[in-house]
């Protein structure tokens, strides 16, 4: 399983990319899995999908290191939590690749998107007027997917659904760089917060972005 990226945030907090090179076999034989999860990969059928759901799955288990099974699960919003551990974790994947972040103290979330042009012509729907005002975003590719990366990324942060991406979710000015970092304003029901997130492009045309808080 070639990781293609690995970085330790802080000492609590790992993150992790891998490129998808294995198949379908070899990738669940590397995973233990029970009932439940056998019928959810029944119902993926083969391809993209499938490969998707076993590869975050084994990276998760590289991440934690540990030849025992792991129980990963979704609650009732569709986040990913491991009910035998307390730790928060996120999962994001794209075409060939696979992102994996595990907070041991504190809340995380990921995502990676292959970059498109075609992100144009959905701009309106996850950025308001005044965000597309900012020269950095407005019609430039990498900008608009540093955002739509910063706001799925904090959507799966808050593992609440209600959280509109457009409505809720605020980008405050930033300089676009390869990598670099932006801050948002979030309206949550109990009020509203500011999170940093850090970004970074690939050298294969991914676009990556995460928070911790």
């Amino acid at each position: 399983m070639p990781i293609v990226f690995n970085k330790n945030i802080d000492n609590d907090t790992v993150l992790a990319v891998w490129k998808i090179e294995e198949t379908e076999a070899q990738l669940m034989s590397g995973l233990q899995l029970k009932q439940h999860e056998l019928d959810v990969i029944a119902s993926l059928n083969n391809g993209k999908r499938l490969l998707h759901w076993l590869s975050t799955r084994l990276l998760l288990r590289k991440m934690l290191n540990t030849s025992e099974y792991i129980d990963c699960q979704m609650d009732e919003h569709g986040k990913p939590y491991l009910p035998n551990l307390g730790y928060h974790i996120s999962l994001s994947h794209s075409y060939d690749y696979a992102a994996v972040i595990i907070g041991k103290t504190r809340k995380v979330g990921v995502d990676i998107e292959l970059i498109k042009h075609k992100v144009k012509t959905i701009k309106h729907k996850f950025l308001s007027d005044i965000e597309l005002a900012q020269k950095q975003i407005g019609d430039n590719v990498n900008g608009l997917y540093v955002c739509w990366c910063a706001k799925e990324a904090i959507f799966k942060w808050n593992g609440r659904k209600g959280l509109e991406f457009k409505q809720h979710i605020h980008i405050k000015q930033f300089i676009l760089k390869d990598e670099g970092e932006l801050n948002a304003l979030v309206e949550l029901p109990e009020g509203t917060q500011e999170l940093n997130v850090k970004y970074f492009k690939t050298s294969d045309g991914y676009m990556l972005g995460y928070v911790v808080a």
